[in-house]
């Protein structure tokens, strides 16, 4: 009944309210204008012959996540294709460099009945595997009307989120019923999922323990290292809106410690580049911004590494990592990969997007947690000038995300159980 009464409302609303928001995203940048017919289920590309699965999320974390299963899957059936759908220009522009052969991206088309009514009839995915938590009522409910099987793949309900839904567990329970199978990232994800209304659903692990080492520009790697020199460094990454300043503000202090110091930024939104800049250039920091071409020179304090898909060169080139999201709450980002370049990783308080993967690295000695700036200040100096400690920490850290990666066996089987010969 939900769904029904919100697919009739959309078809109504979207003239009259949503079409406004999404111009206004227009204008922000946050559409991609030249493939805005995706977004209304009118994609350009003709369907490839022969089976077609469909990946879906919604960003640039769930769409790294893919990125093992889809090579996998690829290599297991020669005559596959898959189609990865997100919601964003910057998982569109990562996509678009890191998927394989018989692999290509599309944008999710707004949540519209008639859109992804649309979208459906054009692909006719034989599987649909739906990442983490984005439920789109209209889409899912036009997949189940079409018998197509549906997976959820790491499935995350926070305990906010699960708090939440319980207080609208009919609207839950109708959503979770669009999905044939319900894979969680944790037990306790599994659990909620049961509880909320899923018909089945496990934990095999969650999958982002099996993500790849971002690649490596070895052209953009060298010409980096031949700036950098000999100087020591470290790489803050995935950072979020007040983290930069906050860092920012003591780098001086960790550079009379440790001198000659360089700070390599890689925000998680590259378009702040320019505002951190401008934040850390007025508090006396001397910056460079890769966007602009600037170099690195033996007066930079930081590097601002404002681009997309480079984070690889920055791992690979620090032995020691700082995780944003982490020192706000915002829940953090992805601490593995890091880990499986053989860094060693720092993350602040706030990791609640990553509980599972956090104890279990914790109790593997792999990630350093802080509680706060301070903390972080301390950490940072006796990493950098503790060469044995470093070198321990770096180990453990590669150690662990390796280990983890043999989640991706469990969950290939399950899949292929729904692909067929």
């Amino acid at each position: 009944m939900f769904i029904r009464i919100y697919n009739f409302l959309i078809r109504i609303l979207y003239p009259l309210v949503i079409k406004r928001y999404i111009n206004k995203r227009k204008q922000n940048g946050k559409e991609d204008i030249k493939r805005f017919n995706e977004r209304i289920g009118k994609p350009k590309m003709k369907r490839p012959e022969g089976k077609l699965i469909w990946f879906h999320g919604a960003s640039v974390g769930e769409s790294l996540s893919m990125l093992p299963l889809i090579t996998r899957l690829l290599e297991l059936y020669p005559n596959l294709h898959i189609m990865v759908t997100t919601g964003t220009v910057t998982s569109a522009e990562l996509m678009n460099k890191r998927l394989p052969e018989r692999a290509f991206h599309q944008y999710i088309p707004i949540d519209n009945p008639t859109f992804a009514a649309r979208f459906l009839r054009h692909w006719k995915p034989d599987l649909a595997l739906w990442f983490e938590s984005e439920l789109w009522p209209a889409m899912l409910s036009n997949i189940k009307a079409r018998n197509i099987p549906l997976l959820l793949v790491n499935g995350r309900i926070s305990n906010k989120s699960f708090k939440r839904w319980q207080q609208f567990d009919f609207i839950c329970k109708e959503l979770l019923d669009c999905f044939t199978f319900c894979l969680g990232q944790s037990e306790e994800d599994a659990y909620r999922l049961r509880v909320l209304g899923a018909k089945e659903a496990i934990c095999l692990g969650n999958l982002k323990y099996a993500g790849f080492q971002p690649p490596v520009d070895p052209a953009k790697r060298e010409e980096i290292a031949a700036q950098i020199g000999n100087r020591p460094l470290w790489n803050v990454s995935s950072t979020h809106n007040d983290e930069e300043l906050k860092i920012g503000k003591f780098l001086k202090r960790v550079q009379d410690k440790v001198p000659g110091l360089l700070t390599i930024i890689a925000p998680r939104h590259p378009n702040r580049g320019p505002e951190i800049q401008e934040a850390l250039n007025e508090i006396g920091l001397k910056t460079a911004l890769r966007s602009k071409g600037e170099k690195i020179t033996d007066t930079t304090d930081v590097y601002i590494a404002d681009t997309i898909g480079e984070v690889g060169i920055w791992y690979d080139l620090a032995p020691l990592v700082f995780i944003g999201g982490s020192l706000i709450p915002h829940g953090g980002q992805n601490f593995m990969e890091p880990s499986r370049m053989r860094d060693a990783v720092l993350v602040g308080p706030h990791m609640f997007n990553f509980t599972d993967a956090m104890n279990r690295a914790k109790k593997a000695d792999a990630v350093i947690q802080v509680n706060d700036v301070n903390e972080l200040e301390e950490n940072v100096i006796q990493l950098l000038t503790n060469p044995e400690l470093l070198e321990a920490k770096r180990s453990l850290a590669y150690n662990w995300a390796h280990g983890e990666a043999k989640v991706l066996d469990g969950i290939v089987e399950k899949v292929k159980g729904y692909i067929g010969e």
